[in-house]
């Protein structure tokens, strides 16, 4: 069984989650709070949080894709994901700008991150088959 939209779609939020690592440790250089220190202004702050919070979505988001992925098809866990995607990505660029501003990017990845769940769940079920 060949996954290769999936797989893409791993590489792609792998390669979000670098960018959003960058924007913290530059942050922090930035703002000249060294390691451990986890206490900075608020735009130290905020950047820690988008990485912070996008790595404790992750943990949820990637069993969920690949579950997704084997029991109900390759596109429709890779288009599913790409919903999350776009979604933590608008979070983030919301988020560093005005923390009250992150919720619609929580929104559209928490949702997508379910269906992906509900999604396996129906595929597991034997529903579509």
């Amino acid at each position: 069984m060949q996954l290769l939209w999936t797989s893409w779609l791993t590489v792609a939020v792998l390669v979000l989650y670098c960018w959003i690592i960058y924007k913290a440790g530059k942050a922090r250089t930035q703002f000249k709070v060294p390691a451990p220190a986890a206490d900075g202004p608020p735009e130290f702050l905020r950047a820690l949080r988008v990485q912070a919070n996008t790595v404790e979505q992750m943990v949820f988001f990637f069993p969920a894709l690949w579950l997704c992925a084997v029991w109900t098809g390759d596109k429709l866990a890779a288009a599913m994901g790409v919903v999350w995607l776009l979604g933590r990505l608008l979070y983030a660029i919301t988020y560093y700008q005005d923390a009250s501003k992150r919720s619609m990017g929580f929104l559209i990845s928490g949702l997508a991150a379910i269906g992906l769940v509900l999604a396996a769940i129906v595929g597991m079920s034997g529903v579509l088959k």
